[in-house]
């Protein structure tokens, strides 16, 4: 064997050894996607994206997308549905309404102390523009004697 012949075999090797840790690194990455299709997961192509740019991103988001990929459980979901969801309105209790009438009459109450309070600010800004005008007819007089 010539020296060029080991050449092609060492660059052959270097190729398949580059490649393979391309291959591995892609695979890698495609790991929270898996997982999510095999979850049944809502969200699998934004996890399968998201792993895709985690690569140029060196890999600084890759661990979040697994604990995404894995926080959703086939038969419980997100973990909320176990509730069941109520069908019938919810009846307030007795404290609650009587706490509710109770804040009506104030709010009742209130409304008519404001009016009351405005009708009186009103007479007085009357009273007091008539005494403005009182003084301004004694200003004026003043001024032409």
């Amino acid at each position: 064997m010539g020296d060029r012949t080991l050449d092609y075999v060492a660059l052959c090797i270097l190729v398949f050894v580059i490649l393979t840790i391309i291959y591995g690194i892609i695979y890698i990455h495609d790991i929270p996607y898996e997982i999510a299709k095999k979850r049944n997961h809502p969200h699998q192509d934004a996890i399968h994206t998201a792993g895709w740019v985690s690569l140029f991103l060196m890999h600084t988001i890759w661990p979040f997308l697994w604990i995404w990929a894995t926080l959703y459980k086939p038969d419980k979901g997100w973990g909320l549905s176990g509730h069941k969801e109520q069908t019938e309105p919810v009846q307030p209790s007795s404290i609650l309404t009587e706490q509710i009438a109770q804040l009506e009459i104030r709010l009742t109450s209130l409304e008519q102390q404001k009016k009351s309070e405005e009708l009186s600010y009103a007479q007085h800004l009357k009273e007091l523009t008539l005494e403005f005008q009182k003084l301004r007819n004694i200003q004026t007089k003043g001024e032409n004697a």
